[in-house]
C-alpha cells in the first residue's frame, strides 16, 4: 500500500487532519468511522464527479454512515450561488437531516465552497468532511474552513468560516482530471513557493512537469508540502485578519478574481488560470514598485508559462479587450479593499511576500492598460 501522509491543521479544540496518499477514496469509511459512526452521511457532489467517483465513495461509507445519500449539484462556478445554495439546503431539509448528520464535499472548490457554507447553516452547524477531486482544492480550497458562494458584485463575498473535521486527500483521483484543471490547480501550487518558500519553488521548477505528468511522489510531494504551508497560515491566523499572514494567501488572487468576474464565471477562464496571470501582473507590479527585482518576476512568469499556464492578459480575456477601469472598477469590490484602497499582496522577493495597502493605483493601471484598436 502506498504511504499515507498526515498533516495537522493546528487550531485547538477544531484541529483536524488532512489525509494524504493513494486509495483514500476506497478507504474513506475506515478513515472516517470515528465521524461516521451511527450517524446520517449526506455527499454532496457536481455531477461530474458523481459519474466518476461517487458508487466508490457510496461503497465506501454505506458499512460505517446509519444511511448514505448523494445531492447533486451542477458542476461550474456559476453553482456557488445564493440560488444554488437555497437549492441545496432545501434539498438537505427534505432528507429529514439532523444536527448529527455529516455532510461530506466530493468534488473540486465550488462543490466543497458550497457545500462547506450549507454545512454552516443548516441547522446552525453540520460537521463536514472535504474529499476534494482536483488538484486546486486538494492543495487550497479544502484546507482552512472559507467556505461561501459568489454574487453579482463579485467572488465568495457571501460566506461563512466553517472548519471541516477532516480532510482526505485521494491523489489517485488526479489521474480522472483533464490537464488543463490540473494545470489551474499546480497554479495554488506554485503560489506556496512564491510566497513563502522559495526552496519549494526551485523544486518545482525541476519537478513540475514530473507531478503534472502523473508522477505519484512527486505529486504527493507537492500537495503535502502545499497543505503544510496552509495549515501553517491558517493555525497563525483563522479569520484573515487586516494585513494578517492568512491574507498572504492571496497572492495573484486581486488581479485574478478581476479576471475571473469580467469572464462572467462561464467557465471559459478557470480560477488557477486567474490566478496564474493574477501573479505575474502582481509580481510585475512588486517590480515596479519594490523591492523585487524585475528578474524574480519574470522567473515567476517563465515557470508558469513552461507548463503551459497563461501569464498575459491576451491569453485571458479571449480577445475581448477588457479594459483597465474595468478591472480596476473590480478589483475595489475584492473582499480585501479597505475604504476604496485596493490591498495587493506582493512580494519582496521568490519567496517572501508582503501586504501593501498603499500602492497607487496607477500604477496597476499602467500593467493593465494595452493599445486600443484604432
Amino acid at each position: 500500500m502506498s504511504a499515507i501522509e498526515t498533516v495537522e491543521v493546528d487550531l485547538a479544540d477544531r484541529r483536524y487532519v488532512i489525509r494524504v496518499g493513494a486509495g483514500l477514496l476506497q478507504r474513506a469509511g475506515d478513515e472516517l468511522s470515528d465521524l461516521l459512526s451511527g450517524r446520517k452521511a449526506v455527499i454532496v457532489v457536481d455531477e461530474s464527479v458523481a459519474t466518476l467517483h461517487l458508487p466508490a465513495l457510496t461503497r465506501a461509507l454505506a458499512g460505517t454512515a446509519s444511511a448514505v445519500h448523494a445531492l447533486t449539484v451542477p458542476a461550474g462556478e456559476a453553482a456557488k450561488s445564493m440560488a444554488g445554495l437555497a437549492d441545496l439546503l432545501d434539498r438537505m431539509l427534505a432528507l429529514g437531516i439532523d444536527r448529527r448528520t455529516v455532510v461530506v464535499a466530493l468534488g473540486g472548490g465550488v462543490t466543497g465552497d458550497l457545500a462547506g457554507f450549507a454545512a454552516a447553516v443548516a441547522l446552525r452547524g453540520l460537521d463536514f468532511v472535504q474529499i476534494p477531486t482536483t488538484l486546486l482544492a486538494q492543495v487550497d480550497s479544502s484546507v482552512g474552513g472559507k467556505t461561501g458562494v459568489n454574487t453579482g458584485h463579485g467572488k465568495n463575498l457571501v460566506g461563512a468560516f466553517h472548519q471541516p473535521r477532516r480532510v482526505l486527500i485521494d491523489t489517485d483521483v488526479l489521474d480522472t482530471l483533464p490537464r488543463r484543471e490540473l494545470l489551474a490547480g499546480y497554479a495554488e501550487v506554485v503560489k506556496y513557493g512564491a510566497i513563502g518558500d522559495v526552496d519549494f519553488f526551485e523544486w518545482l521548477e525541476a519537478n513540475g512537469r514530473r507531478l503534472l505528468d502523473g508522477d505519484a511522489a512527486a505529486r504527493r510531494h507537492a500537495i503535502v508540502a502545499s497543505c503544510r504551508a496552509k495549515a501553517a497560515v491558517v493555525a497563525a491566523d483563522e479569520r484573515e485578519i487586516p494585513n494578517g499572514p492568512r491574507a498572504l494567501l492571496n497572492f495573484g488572487h486581486t488581479f485574478g478574481h478581476a479576471l475571473e468576474a469580467m469572464a462572467g464565471y462561464d467557465g471559459s477562464l478557470l480560477h488557477g488560470e486567474g490566478v496564474a496571470a493574477g501573479m505575474v501582473l502582481a509580481a510585475r507590479l512588486s517590480a515596479r514598485v519594490g523591492p523585487c527585482s524585475g528578474q524574480d518576476a519574470e522567473r515567476l512568469a517563465a515557470h508558469l508559462a513552461s507548463v503551459g499556464l497563461p501569464t498575459e492578459l491576451d491569453q485571458v480575456d479571449a480577445g475581448r479587450n477588457w479594459t483597465a477601469d474595468q478591472l480596476l472598477a473590480h478589483m475595489t469590490k475584492d473582499k480585501k479593499a479597505r475604504d476604496g484602497r485596493i490591498v495587493f499582496v506582493l512580494l519582496d522577493h521568490l519567496g517572501r511576500a508582503v501586504v501593501r495597502d498603499d500602492i497607487d493605483r496607477s500604477a496597476a493601471r499602467a500593467l493593465l492598460d494595452r493599445p486600443r484598436a484604432a
